[in-house]
Order: C-alpha cells, then structure tokens, then sequence
C-alpha cells in the first residue's frame, strides 16, 4: 500500500517544476521537498530500530538533506522495499518483540505492531499534506485511497506494471 501510495504521489509531483516542488506551502512542513524529505527520514529511522540497528546518523544526516526529487524516489522507493522485505518476513510472535529504538539521548522500547502502526499512520498523515499542497498547483493531487479492494484492479493497473506488480502482490 505504502509503496502503490507514494509512486503516485511521486509521479505527480514530478509534474511540477523544481522551483513549485521547494515553494513555500502551507502545511506542517513548508513545502512540498521538505514534507518528502521528512516522509523518508522517519521511515529509515524506524525501519533501521526494527531491522534491529542502531542509529545511523550518517544514513539520517544524508536522508535529512533536501533531496531533488528524482534521488528522493529512488531512496524512498529503496526505503519501501525493505520495509516490504521487513512485513513480510513478520512472524505473529515477531509483532509483540519489543524493538529498542536508538533516539541518541535515551532508548525507546515498543512493541514491533505499535511501532508499524506508528509508521503507517506517520506516512498516511504526511502524504495527506503533501497531496493537500499539491492542491495549491497546477498538478491535481492522485488518488491515494480506495485501491485495495479488488474492484479497483482496472484503475491501479499502469500503477502496478510500472513497479512491476501483480495483484498478487497486493492482494496477499
């Protein structure tokens, strides 16, 4: 889902121009790079805790800059295929491990499922800013619900040949 999500995302936001992609938006985060930018520091920061790592500040640092969009895709589209490869690798009693997250000052205990369902509803809120600033531009905002449900295979269908998906990807 996350991944289907933020290729469209993505491919709209390569409609605008580099300068309306940095512009001053209203939102959390003041544009539409930087709410991408922090979209993937805190995935690599979380997915790093649950792959069991300890902080990476290098990796943050460089996650931090303001990326051009065309390096955010791929790292982003990088940061979702270990998050996949991490899901899918879950066992049940996996889900209730308590995943020690290195915040620098202090350490964070939490269970494996809160720390995703953070995850997931972290990205859910940003991408919803981000298609909330794309209102404000030319580019219309994709559709980024309503996807899942096997009614709506013929209107995902270009979306999942161009990450080289089937529904069975989807749909397990």
């Amino acid at each position: 889902m996350n991944r289907l999500a933020n290729h469209r995302l993505h491919r709209a936001c390569a409609a605008l121009s580099p300068t309306d992609y940095a512009a001053p938006r209203s939102g959390f985060f003041p544009s539409i790079r930087a709410t991408l930018n922090h979209i993937l520091l805190v995935d690599r920061f979380y997915i790093n805790a649950m792959q069991g790592h300890r902080l990476d500040r290098p990796a943050l640092d460089e996650a931090r800059g303001l990326l051009a969009l065309d390096d955010l895709v791929l790292r982003q589209a990088d940061s979702d295929a270990q998050l996949l490869e991490l899901v899918a690798a879950l066992t049940p009693d996996d889900l209730s491990r308590i995943v020690v997250v290195d915040r620098g000052d202090r350490e964070q205990h939490d269970r494996m499922d809160d720390l995703l369902s953070h995850l997931f509803q972290h990205q859910t809120h940003h991408r919803g800013q981000v298609h909330a600033m794309l209102s404000s531009t030319t580019v219309a905002p994709p559709q980024l619900d309503e996807f899942i449900v096997g009614d709506d295979a013929a209107a995902r269908a270009a979306d999942m040949a161009a990450l080289g998906w089937t529904e069975a990807d989807l749909m397990r």
